[in-house]
C-alpha cells in the first residue's frame, strides 16, 4: 500500500498495537481515551477510510447511514459485535469485522476467577479486611461453597466455553452445555449436552454464561429460568450484560433462589448498572475486564490490523462478521 488509508481509532490502544498500526496506515488516535459522542465519531469519521472502534461505540443503523461514503470498514476491537447493526452495514456496504479467538483463554480466567469469587465470598472478605473488622477465627466465620466436583454448566460452548471447560475439569467438574446445536465428540470431551435452556440450568450446580447478545438471547436469564436453578447454585457472567434480566437476578439473590453470582458485564455499563448488585454481598463484581490482559489487548489489536490490511489490499479478512 503506498498511498496508507486514514484509520480512526476510537479509543487508545496499546503502545504495541499503535505502533504497528503506523506501519501500514495513517492512524487518527485518541490518547486522552475520550468517549466520543456520535457526533464527535461521525465528524471525525470524515476524513477516514475505516474505524477501529471497541464495544463502545456504538453504531446504530442510523449512525452507519451518516458515515461517510470513504468509510470502507469497521474493524472492531472486540469479540462481541451487538453494538454495530451488522444489516445496516451490509446495506451500506461497510465490511465489519471482529477479534475472535484471542480472548478464550483470558476470559476463562475471569471466568474461573468469578466462580471462585462468588463461591467463596471474596469480595465480602476483601472488603471485611481493607475495613479492618476481621476480629477473630471460627468455625462459621466466612463459609461458601467449594466448586471442586460440582456440575458446571456453560451456555454457549463456543471459543470461550470450550476453555472455561477445560479449565473447571482441573477442579473435576463435570460440564454440561446447551447450544443451538451438539457439537462434535472431539470438541466436547465428554461434556453433557441439554438441548433446552431450561433442562440445563435444572441439572447444574454452577452456570457460566458465554453466548452472545442477540435477539433471540436478550433477557434470556429471567425470573422462570433463575426458578429452575437450586439454591446453592452460583451464575457467572462474562458474556454479555443482555443476556441477564437484571430485576430477575437481583431479586433471585435476594430471596435465596440462587445461591451468588460473579458478574464482569451489565446492562447498562458503565454507568447505569443496576444499583442492587452493588448492595448484595452475595455477588462478586468485575468492571469488564475479561480480556484485560497484555497478550490479549495486543493480539485483540493485532488482529483488528490483520483484517485492516486483508481489506485495503482487497482481499477477504480472515473475521469478517457483515
Amino acid at each position: 500500500m503506498t498511498d496508507k488509508p486514514v484509520v480512526l481509532v476510537t479509543r487508545k490502544l496499546p503502545d504495541a498495537v499503535e505502533k504497528k498500526l503506523a506501519q501500514d496506515f495513517t492512524p487518527v488516535l485518541n490518547p486522552d481515551d475520550r468517549l466520543y459522542d456520535t457526533e464527535e465519531l461521525l465528524q471525525l469519521a470524515e476524513n477516514a477510510d475505516a474505524i477501529l472502534p471497541c464495544h463502545t461505540e456504538r453504531f446504530s443503523a442510523e449512525t452507519i447511514a451518516r458515515l461517510p461514503a470513504r468509510v470502507k470498514a469497521i474493524a472492531n476491537f472486540s469479540v462481541g459485535v451487538d453494538h454495530v447493526d451488522l444489516e445496516a452495514a451490509r446495506q451500506k456496504q461497510v465490511i465489519v469485522t471482529n477479534t475472535p479467538d484471542v480472548l478464550s483463554d483470558a476470559t476463562a480466567e475471569i471466568a474461573m476467577l468469578l466462580m471462585l469469587g462468588a463461591a467463596r465470598r471474596a469480595s465480602e472478605g476483601e472488603r471485611i479486611m481493607r475495613n479492618q473488622q476481621w476480629k477473630d477465627w471460627s468455625p462459621a466465620f466466612m463459609v461458601g461453597r467449594q466448586i471442586t466436583g460440582k456440575r458446571l454448566g456453560i451456555l454457549g460452548m463456543g471459543r470461550v466455553g470450550q476453555v472455561v471447560a477445560a479449565r473447571a475439569r482441573g477442579f473435576d467438574m463435570t460440564i454440561h452445555y446447551h447450544n443451538r446445536k451438539p457439537l462434535d465428540a472431539s470438541q466436547a470431551a465428554g461434556a453433557e449436552y441439554h438441548d433446552s435452556v431450561e433442562g440445563l440450568l435444572a441439572a447444574i450446580d454452577v452456570l457460566s454464561i458465554h453466548c452472545p447478545a442477540s435477539d433471540a438471547t436478550r433477557g434470556l436469564l429471567n425470573r422462570e429460568r433463575l426458578a429452575l436453578m437450586h439454591p446453592d447454585s452460583i451464575l457467572v457472567n462474562t458474556s454479555r450484560g443482555a443476556v441477564v434480566d437484571d430485576d430477575a437476578l437481583v431479586n433471585a439473590l435476594i430471596s435465596g433462589v440462587i445461591a451468588a453470582a460473579g458478574l464482569d458485564v451489565y446492562n447498562g455499563e458503565p454507568d447505569a448498572i443496576h444499583p442492587g448488585y452493588r448492595e448484595l454481598d452475595n455477588v462478586f463484581l468485575l468492571p469488564h475486564i475479561g480480556s484485560a490482559t497484555v497478550e490479549t489487548r495486543d493480539a485483540m489489536g493485532f488482529r483488528a490490523i490483520d483484517n485492516l490490511i486483508a481489506i485495503f489490499k482487497g482481499e477477504q479478512p480472515g473475521d469478517r462478521v457483515a
